[in-house]
């Protein structure tokens, strides 16, 4: 099974928020602490918003700055289409009960929800033909 980089840009636990322009990581705020390790996947963009794609790792708090790669295990759709892609450090199923944190993180609005990963595949290889 193929694995993902991507770069930390907010840690799991920390309200500090920076976002990797450029190359390299500017400080954007504080917010609500991330329930999960996020960033993007260098390089690849969501026509949604014209950024680069979001996606979040499961595990342990990573710095900002680091670069990780990780088993495609889901992806949070959001009715936007600002999708976010969920990296595991394995190949365990995703567990709905244990990622409420993470939905409940996204405005209600937004719809978000989980998929699986043969979802996540089929929306990035999408964008890729795009």
């Amino acid at each position: 099974m193929k694995r993902l980089r991507m770069v930390v840009e907010w840690s799991k636990g920390s309200p500090l928020r920076y976002a990797f322009k450029g190359g390299r990581l500017v400080p954007v705020g504080e917010d609500a602490p991330a329930p999960v390790n996020y960033g993007l996947i260098p390089g690849l963009l969501n026509p949604a918003d014209g950024e680069e794609v979001d996606a979040c790792y499961l595990g342990p708090p990573l710095p900002p700055g680091t670069e990780v790669e990780g088993f495609l295990v889901g992806m949070v759709a959001l009715s936007d289409g600002d999708h976010k892609l969920v990296l595991s450090p394995g190949l365990k199923p995703l567990d709905q009960e244990a990622l409420a944190p993470l939905l409940a993180w996204f405005a209600p609005e937004r719809n978000p929800t989980l998929l699986g990963p043969e979802e996540a595949w089929t929306w990035l290889r999408g964008l890729s033909e795009g």
